[in-house]
Formats: structure tokens, C-alpha cells, sequence
């Protein structure tokens, strides 16, 4: 459908304002937690990346929809996101890849979106209040107030246990690597590992899923890791039964603070496994070690963050979804920060000292996002192979 022909959609915040557009996608009103994407490309692994349930995305790049959809590139299930701000969706698609269009796409996922609204306008705002509570509706019954009081009446994101609903009911075997045509390791020359194949398996990982995105598990495959996907309220002891080398605490969706259980089990499972920890993970790393989070003002959500690898002083461009950060002050003197976001000084990754557990609050998958940070996978593989040595494995 042509945006021109498309129905009307608005965007209300909580601060009062009103964004009116043209609807594409699903139809509804659905309220959601109002951020914005400063990523060029990626959109489809955005969409579907369920560290985004509860929110709806606005892109600051102009132009979405014009690389269309495919199966290949979702990194989920489905999408949990509840809505999608673009200045203009693209009216064709060009790509031999592409089996749907944009709008299309996002209808069937039942995600409603909005186009032709001043993207760069409600960034500014969302960058100076920092992330609010809206609602975005396809529906012409409801007055700009009752969007606007819906959005207030909303309860939010704080406080709420989204990874319940996104993680996988049962555990699974994830048996592929990265595909050949995509794979990115011999671009890296100080890379351990130089070939396109993926390598032997010999390390079993299991990766909790709190919103797993299926590239990370394509990592850790092609890392050479075979790979158990168990839900997020596995217990230590039933992961332990597993006889793993190795535990993968995934991204996800919400609070960190509002999955005890999850920290509990980590808590559990320091210095008996390698633990690695992405995104939410590492909040969750966080705080089993004994330190606290707290909300961001508008977070981070793009894929180009620059963090500092503070060992080596190497900057990565590098992908980022996330809210809430773990705060440094809180945690104790052995656990070391590594990195640091260079925007803001927040803390993008720690270390044990003595413990065999890392952990990243960006993303090093790629998906969508550079590939700086690929060797982290290469790093929990020499941390399980040290872990084994020492164990006598």
C-alpha cells in the first residue's frame, strides 16, 4: 500500500503531544515504552528482537521498508514489539532477498506502525525527557485526549517480568552455525580463527533464554559450541544436570531487577561453570555479583555505540538495546569493569577477578549491528577451555 492511500495512525505520549501519520502494518491501539533507534540498517532484526517487548521503536533513520522482509533474517519467533515510528516507509522493495514488503510483514506479526511523522521531532523530545510512556492507534473513535490519557494510565515497564513472555516454553537443541555467505570471522586478522567453517564442537553451552536472539546462538555454534537453548526459570541445578562447559546469560525484554529467580540461579552457578553474560545477561551478572541497576534516561538502542575496552584501550562500534545499566559503585572490588560506552560513561562490561565470569551489555552477534565485538565468543571459548584445563577436563 502507498502511504498516501494508507489510513490515519497517531502517536500520543504522556507528555501530552500527539503525532498524526498515515498507518501501515496491523490496526489497533497498543501502548508501549517510547524509544528511539539511531541503526541505519538492521530494521527486521530490530523488529524482531524480543529485548524490545513492551516498546514501541521510532527510527531516526528516513527511510524504512525499502530492503522488504525475509525468514532468514528474523531473530525470533516473532515480533514482541508493540508498535513502529518511521518518517516514511518506503512504497517498493528492492532486494532479491525480500519474500514480503515491510507493511505486509509487520500486519501478519500484528504490529502496528505509523509513518510520515517528524521521526527527528519526537528523537529531540525523547532525548531531552528521556523515554515515555505512549500509545499508538490506528483507531479514528478515540480523541487525541483518550490517547494521551491511556498513555498516563499505562503502567509501564518498571517493576514487570517481560522475559515470561518471550522465552521458549521447553529446551531445545540449536544445532546451526552462522551460513557461509555471512560469516565474518577471516575479515578479523588478529582473529584466533581464520577459516569460514565453523569449528569442531567441542564445548556444550547452555544458553539461558531471556529473549535469545537466534544470531547469538549462530556465534556460539560457529565458535564451536553445541548448544542447549533452556527457559528462563531453569533452576542451577537442573542447567548443572546439563553437564555444561559453559552458561550464556541472553538479552531480553524489561527490568532486570524484576527477575530474582533468574539472578538467583546465576548466583548459583558462579565458579561452578564459565558464565557469559549479553545485554540483559550482563545486568543479570551484575547483580548476582552484588551490584545494582538503574534506568537509563533514554537508554541505548543502535548500532553504533562506541565502547573502550579499558585493558587494551580498543574502541568497538558496536550494537546496543538497553535501558538499564549496572551501576559500578554498587558492585564489589573483584569484579573489574571492562568497558565503558563513551557517550555516557556507563558501564558496558565487567569481569570476576578470580571467577570464570564476563559478561557485555551490548551486543556482539552482529545482528544487526558491527562486527568489533565478535571476538567476546572467541574469549568465553578460551574461558571454558582454561576453566577444563584446570578441572583437569
Amino acid at each position: 500500500m502507498w502511504p498516501h492511500e494508507a489510513p490515519r495512525a497517531r502517536l500520543a505520549l504522556e507528555d501530552g503531544s500527539v503525532w498524526h501519520g498515515r498507518a501501515f502494518g496491523a490496526v489497533g491501539t497498543r501502548p508501549g515504552e517510547v524509544v528511539f533507534n539511531t541503526s541505519m540498517t538492521g530494521y527486521q532484526e530490530i523488529l524482531t528482537d524480543p529485548s524490545y517487548a513492551g516498546q514501541i521503536v521510532v527510527m531516526t533513520a528516513p527511510q524504512i521498508g525499502n530492503t522488504g522482509t525475509n525468514a532468514e533474517d528474523d531473530e525470533a519467533r516473532r515480533a514482541f514489539l508493540s508498535g513502529f515510528v518511521v518518517r516514511e516507509l518506503s512504497p517498493r522493495v528492492s532486494n532479491w532477498r525480500a519474500t514480503l514488503d515491510l507493511s505486509t510483514w509487520l500486519a501478519r506479526q500484528g504490529v502496528v506502525g505509523i509513518s510520515e511523522v517528524d521521526t527527528r521531532a519526537i528523537t529531540r523530545r525523547l532525548r531531552d525527557k528521556g523515554s515515555m510512556k505512549g500509545v499508538i492507534s490506528t483507531d479514528e473513535h478515540l480523541s487525541d485526549d483518550e490517547l494521551v490519557a491511556r498513555a498516563r494510565a499505562w503502567h509501564g515497564l518498571d517493576g514487570v517480568d517481560l522475559v515470561r513472555t518471550v522465552t521458549c516454553e521447553e529446551a531445545y537443541h540449536w544445532p546451526d552455525p552462522t551460513p557461509p555467505e555471512w560469516e565474518f570471522r577471516q575479515w578479523q586478522p588478529t582473529h584466533p580463527y581464520r577459516t569460514r567453517d565453523p569449528l569442531p564442537l567441542r564445548f556444550h553451552v547452555v544458553a539461558y533464554d531471556f529473549g535469545i536472539k537466534h544470531n547469538i546462538l549462530r556465534r556460539l555454534v560457529s565458535h564451536g559450541c553445541r548448544v542447549t537453548v533452556v527457559p528462563a526459570h531453569t533452576t542451577a541445578e537442573e542447567v548443572l544436570a546439563l553437564a555444561p562447559d559453559g552458561v550464556l546469560l541472553s538479552n531480553g525484554p524489561g527490568d532486570p531487577a524484576a527477575i530474582p529467580y533468574a539472578v538467583e540461579a546465576t548466583r548459583r552457578l558462579l565458579g561452578r561453570v564459565p558464565l557469559f553474560g549479553i545485554c540483559l545477561g550482563h545486568q543479570i551478572l551484575g547483580q548476582a555479583l552484588g551490584g545494582r541497576t538503574y534506568r537509563l534516561k533514554f537508554g541505548h538502542h543502535g548500532g553504533n555505540q562506541p565502547v573502550k575496552h579499558l585493558p587494551t584501550g580498543r574502541v568497538e562500534i558496536s550494537a546496543h538495546n538497553h535501558n538499564f545499566a549496572v551501576d559500578p559503585d554498587t558492585l564489589p572490588p573483584e569484579v573489574e569493569v571492562t568497558h565503558v560506552n563513551l557517550n555516557d560513561g556507563c558501564c558496558e562490561g565487567l569481569r570476576h577477578a578470580h571467577l570464570p565470569a564476563m559478561s557485555v551489555q551490548y551486543h556482539p552477534e552482529a545482528g544487526p549491528g558491527p562486527h568489533d565485538a565478535d571476538p567476546l565468543f572467541a574469549e568465553f571459548v578460551e574461558m571454558m577451555r582454561a576453566f577444563a584445563r584446570s578441572a583437569g577436563g
